[in-house]
């Protein structure tokens, strides 16, 4: 049973949330992850869940590894996992340790070479209208460059400044769950990713991170056999939120350029892609399916963040209600049930935002939070 006067309103957490306060950040910003919640959102759970010197932290949806370097900046150990190839990827960079001067003798090589043109491969329609033909070329000869750095660290260090300066001169817009093409002039290629480079350098450079131990693998949250039990004394993290979006679809052309050889699987709002529910977890709510599947999963990966934990370890989960045509889905709520039926303790649940919504643009269905479930085990 859940305590009464649960809810706090705690509307000072909105901003903190969503990824923008890292857009000025140092290696936060490495990366725009637009799902993810900030740095400061991180330090302050911290503080909150009153994390000691030599805690394990596990974020079971590490994203673009936010909670995974702020546990670095306090030398923590960390242990990150994602179902998304890409998000693992640019983790491991952003945590990686990095010798310096490495870094600046393959900037001189890379941009000391004279353009030729490579091949690029067979492109998508999307790739293709997603760049200029002069930026595809530079595309395709900085990459050839990149892949043959021999250091897998440097290696994968350029191949992420290649594909944020990519991005910076794509005509692609991330747009929800759709990309949009809007064509306007960029500076040429070559330009940006020396500038990215050395902008990365400079961060690397300016960090005095505490010695840490960060690991990030490939995973599914429902599932983390891998993991031993009772090894963590934090969770900080945010399953995906319950609504339409499929993630993988608006990183297509990173994945294509980049990472062509990679399998991509399908990753709804749902925390896997399968909505056949052998087991609604609220059979007397009527929720929509996706709902249901939602929560389903939630479920499973509460259970393994339980096994995971220490006694006494601490939590805080972000999550979103799903909006429907007909009913707005209370995930917080359902969630923090689900938690308490595992055994967990379920403290607050901070309101960091609220918004009214709509169906036809005019109806008004009800108000939709994204909040900050504190749990203890």
């Amino acid at each position: 049973m859940l305590k009464p006067n649960l809810i706090v309103h705690a509307p000072e957490y909105g901003r903190l949330v969503t990824f923008v306060p890292n857009k000025r950040l140092p290696i936060h910003n490495w990366f725009y992850f637009k799902e993810g919640f900030s740095r400061d959102f991180v330090v302050k759970m911290f503080e909150i869940l009153d994390v000691k010197t030599g805690a394990k932290v596990l974020d079971p949806f590490c994203g673009s590894g936010t909670s995974l370097v702020v546990a670095k900046e306090f030398g923590l150990y960390a242990y990150g996992v994602d179902a998304s190839p890409l998000a693992v990827f640019v983790s491991q960079v952003k945590t990686a340790d990095y010798d310096i001067a490495a870094l600046e003798q393959t900037a001189g090589r890379i941009f000391s070479k004279k353009f030729r043109k490579c091949e690029i491969g067979e492109v998508s329609w999307l790739a293709k209208a997603a760049f200029s033909k002069y930026a595809l070329e530079d595309i395709a000869f900085f990459r050839e460059e990149v892949r043959s750095i021999d250091d897998p660290s440097v290696r994968n260090f350029y191949t992420l400044a290649l594909m944020n300066s990519a991005n910076k001169v794509s005509y692609a817009l991330k747009d929800g769950s759709y990309i949009r093409i809007a064509k306007k002039p960029h500076p040429p290629l070559r330009k940006v990713f020396k500038r990215m480079v050395k902008k990365m350098i400079r961060d690397v450079k300016s960090t005095n991170y505490q010695p840490a131990k960060i690991e990030v693998y490939l995973g599914d949250a429902r599932r983390l056999a891998f993991l031993p039990d009772e090894a963590y004394d934090v969770v900080v993290t945010s399953p995906p939120y319950l609504n339409k979006i499929e993630y993988t679809k608006v990183y297509r052309i990173e994945y294509e350029l980049f990472f062509p050889d990679v399998k991509v699987d399908a990753l709804r709002s749902y925390i896997g892609i399968d909505t056949e529910v052998d087991r609604d977890p609220f059979p007397d709510l009527n929720l929509p399916v996706a709902a249901k599947a939602y929560l389903r999963d939630i479920e499973l990966s509460l259970h393994e963040i339980k096994r995971v934990c220490k006694e006494g370890a601490r939590l805080a989960i972000v999550v979103a209600e799903g909006s429907f045509p007909d009913q707005v889905v209370p995930c917080d709520l359902l969630t923090a049930e689900l938690a308490a039926k595992l055994g967990f303790t379920v403290d607050k649940i901070l309101v960091a935002a609220e918004r009214v919504v709509t169906r036809d643009r005019t109806i008004k269905i009800g108000k939709a939070r994204e909040s900050v479930i504190l749990l203890q085990k």
